[in-house]
């Protein structure tokens, strides 16, 4: 890899680092779609668990809940946001154990865990085929992982009112994923591709909803005028149905095995 390769991305990582760390006080509150995708996951964990690791941990509200229901095992919340990790700190306090770190280079030894979570999260990561070698290296034989992601399509209506596509998260397409998982030695056990749809009174609640997920409508070191934010809203508008504005979330459910 060259140098400007890895000055490239240790620059998206400070930038995706500071964004989520600015956004971590208000982070809960703006969540219910992430929390709502994040209960597909939980009907699929396993009974036991003794090493447990969420991966990209935010605020700590699923490593909690981890913690509760693996109430004897070792649970480490794990992200690359020093302010998500300090507000989750402060909410859960230090049974659980808080790491800052990347999942394309996690900070830890081989084998270290039989159970990973990961919700809306590995989307961050530019690199996916690392992430899922690095999740091959950190699990026990037997290990799961457990995790939802981001596939292209997702915000589609918000690209489309503000015209800006390439604002958006930039994800992997499935094959990519799929491609990425094979040839880190894990297998896929289980996996659906589903669109879920969540509706808001207006634009305002729109765009609220989605500064976790990482929409950046104003270009960098630029502001909206009023007249963006109008037009915006009357393309928007278009799209309106009974429920609200509709927002549409592409999302990955994988449940990952690595072989014993």
């Amino acid at each position: 890899m060259s140098d400007l390769t890895l000055n490239s991305e240790a620059s998206w990582q400070a930038r995706v680092a500071h964004a989520f760390s600015r956004a971590a006080p208000r982070y809960d509150l703006l969540a219910t779609a992430q929390r709502q995708i994040g209960e597909m996951l939980w009907g699929s964990l396993p009974s036991s668990a003794f090493n447990v690791l969420d991966m990209g941990c935010g605020t700590g509200f699923w490593t909690q809940r981890l913690a509760e229901r693996y109430s004897q095992a070792r649970v480490t919340g794990l992200d690359l946001a020093p302010g998500m990790l300090e507000q989750a700190r402060q909410r859960h306090g230090e049974s659980i154990y808080w790491q800052p770190g990347d999942a394309a280079a996690l900070p830890f030894g081989k084998h270290a865990f039989d159970l990973v979570f990961s919700n809306l999260a590995v989307q961050w990561c530019p690199d996916i085929g690392a992430v899922m070698e690095e999740l091959y290296r950190v699990l026990t034989p037997g290990g799961q992982a457990h995790i939802t992601t981001l596939l292209p399509g997702t915000l589609e209506e918000i690209a489309y009112a503000w015209q800006r596509p390439e604002a958006l998260l930039q994800t992997p397409d499935r094959a990519s994923v799929e491609r990425a998982i094979g040839e880190s030695g894990l297998t896929i056990a289980r996996q659906a591709a589903t669109v879920e749809r969540f509706y808001y009174p207006d634009l305002k609640a729109v765009m609220a909803s989605i500064k976790g997920v990482g929409a950046q409508i104003a270009r960098p070191q630029a502001s909206l005028s009023r007249n963006d934010v109008a037009v915006a809203q009357a393309r928007f508008e278009q799209l309106r149905q009974p429920e609200g504005l509709p927002v549409s979330y592409h999302c990955l459910t994988l449940h990952l095995e690595k072989s014993l």
